[in-house]
Order: structure tokens, then sequence, then C-alpha cells
């Protein structure tokens, strides 16, 4: 898995504007938040995040997954 790495603003502007390159771009930084949710989950008791925590990386992992599935194909309408 790739570690995190900060969205630049070039590729936010590039993720408006090419719809394949925002699925992408979202199912990388699900795929990286999912693989921190599992370790944290796996980790010792002293090293855990808190329920809180988890909760706002479940509910992130949930928003990032809906996007990625409502990502519009602009080919369609051409």
């Amino acid at each position: 898995m790739n570690p995190f790495s900060p969205v630049s603003d070039a590729d936010l502007a590039r993720a408006r504007q090419d719809p394949a390159f925002r699925q992408r771009l979202l199912a990388q930084n699900l795929e990286i938040l999912l693989g921190k949710l599992q370790t944290q989950r796996q980790a010792s008791r002293s090293a855990v995040a808190s329920p809180a925590q988890m909760r706002e990386g479940v509910m992130l992992a949930v928003r990032l997954a809906e996007l990625i599935q409502t990502v519009p194909d602009r080919s369609r309408g051409r």
C-alpha cells in the first residue's frame, strides 16, 4: 500500500475535470484509509485510536465510497 501523500491543488483541479482521475484518486485514498483503520484495529490497546477517531475514519471511508460510486461519466453525454 502506498503511504499517504497530500493531494495537491493540481490534483484537485484535474479531478474536477477528469472523472476517471477523480475516481482513481478517491479509490487510492479509500484504500489507504481502510488500511490505516485495519492497522489501528489490530494494534495493541496502548496504540489504538479512540472510538471517536475510529468512527470518524469509518464515516470518512463511507463518504469516499459514496463519492466513488457517484462519479459522473461525462463520456456518456457525448
